[in-house]
């Protein structure tokens, strides 16, 4: 499989990922308001499920072909969410025994990213 192959399989799924991201978002928005952010919330949790049940499958089952793992994993589930490739590294960590490792990625993870939220949003606001 050559590199353009593997950039459009990615291309694709992660185009497809993201409108079903955004179809939610305006689903649960719709029908469930915009006072708590559960697309969102839906998202992450429905994401790092998915991501968990294929990487089973791929551990325990069998093998997929990389066209499948980068279309479904990096693709449509990188354009769908993010958090399910998060929720897999700290996974795989526990998993090795780096417990450790695995607290600091997941708290470091959390409040360093939102920290930089803050910190670009402060950042614009100083010169705007």
């Amino acid at each position: 499989m050559g590199n353009a192959t593997s950039y459009l399989l990615v291309f694709f799924g992660g185009g497809l990922g993201a409108t079903l991201r955004h179809l939610i978002n305006l689903t649960c928005a719709r029908c469930l308001g915009t006072g708590f952010p559960w697309g969102t919330f839906i998202i992450n949790i429905s994401g790092s499920t998915v991501m968990g049940l294929i990487a089973g499958y791929l551990a325990f089952k069998g093998e997929a072909s990389q066209p499948w793992r980068l279309f479904l994993m990096t693709g449509v589930l990188g354009g769908y969410t993010t958090f399910s490739a998060y929720s897999l590294d700290a996974a795989l960590l526990y998993e090795r025994g780096e417990l450790g490792l695995a607290a600091l990625y997941v708290i470091g993870s959390v409040v360093l990213s939102i920290a930089g939220l803050f910190g670009g949003l402060a950042l614009v606001r100083q010169f705007t």
